[in-house]
Parts: structure tokens; C-alpha cells; sequence
């Protein structure tokens, strides 16, 4: 790790505020890239919020949404994502597949074809579109931090990313 994280009794009161409402929220605990976005206390309250709806209130199953989580953690080898992610993926059972093909495309296509869009609105709707960019560029955002602070997977888990 190439950040030193605070402790909340360390933070300034902007940093606590975003703090505490990170823990109030659905997740129950601070989001590991929240604890270096605290240096901006700004952005870090923003992102995190923003998070929080990608995460949890999206027009589809969470399950859906894990799958685009991970193809930008695979995208960007984010191991301690790829971690966070990968067994709330494996819960579903749905055909993750246009999820996977829209994710794949914004990330190495940097767009989506004509065929693949009319697909995707088909099967997504235009909201579901929508926040399947939004997943993909807020992980993508999540990603880079947890790659340029080096954040550890946890003691004893090994990373499956190469």
C-alpha cells in the first residue's frame, strides 16, 4: 500500500462526514477506495454516492451489474476488485452475456457498434444501457485507485489475475 489510510479519528470533519454516511449506507463498511478518494473529501463524498447507486439501484439484478464490475477489473488486472467482485458474480444465473459484450466493447472498442446498441436497448432498455456505461466508468475509476495506491488483497487470498 502506497497510502497511508486514516482512521476516523484522524480524519478532518469533512473526511469523517463521508466516512460515517459511507457506513450508514448499504454497504455497512467504508469502500476500500473511498479510504484514499478521502483525501479529496469532495470528490471521495461524490464518488462514493454515485457508487452506491451504480451498486445497488440500478434497473437490473445485482448479479447483472457484477458481471460489468468485472470485466473492468479484468480489463484494468484490478485484483483486489476482481477479489471484491467475483463471488457476488458467480450468485446469479442469468445469461450475463450482452452485459459482458457491451463492458467488453466500451472498454476495448471504447463504443459500442450499431448491431450491439440495438441489442443491448432491446434487452437493457436505454436506462440499462446507461448505467451499464456508468458501471463500467466507475469502476474503471475504481480500478486505477486500487491499482496506483496498491491496495492488498486481503492476508491469505491470492490474486487469479495475471
Amino acid at each position: 500500500m502506497r497510502l497511508k489510510l486514516l482512521s476516523p479519528g484522524e480524519m478532518s470533519p469533512d473526511q469523517k462526514q463521508t466516512y460515517d454516511e459511507s457506513i450508514a449506507g448499504k454497504r455497512g463498511a467504508p469502500p476500500p477506495p473511498m479510504m484514499a478518494w478521502l483525501n479529496s473529501p469532495e470528490m471521495a463524498r461524490h464518488a462514493t454516492r454515485l457508487g452506491a447507486v451504480l451498486r445497488f439501484d440500478t434497473s437490473f439484478p445485482a448479479k447483472l451489474s457484477e458481471i460489468a464490475i468485472l470485466v473492468t477489473a479484468r480489463h484494468w488486472t484490478a485484483h483486489y476488485e476482481w477479489y471484491a467482485h467475483k463471488r457476488l458474480a458467480l450468485q446469479g444465473g442469468m445469461d450475463p452475456k450482452i452485459i459482458e459484450d457491451v463492458s467488453k466493447s466500451l472498454h476495448e472498442g471504447h463504443g459500442v457498434s450499431g448491431a450491439l446498441y440495438d441489442e443491448a436497448v432491446k434487452m437493457l432498455g436505454e436506462r440499462g444501457l446507461v448505467e451499464i456505461i456508468g458501471l463500467c466508468g466507475y469502476y474503471t475509476m475504481v480500478s486505477m485507485t486500487l491499482n496506483t495506491f496498491e491496495f492488498d488483497l486481503p492476508d491469505g487470498e491470492v490474486s487469479e489475475l495475471a
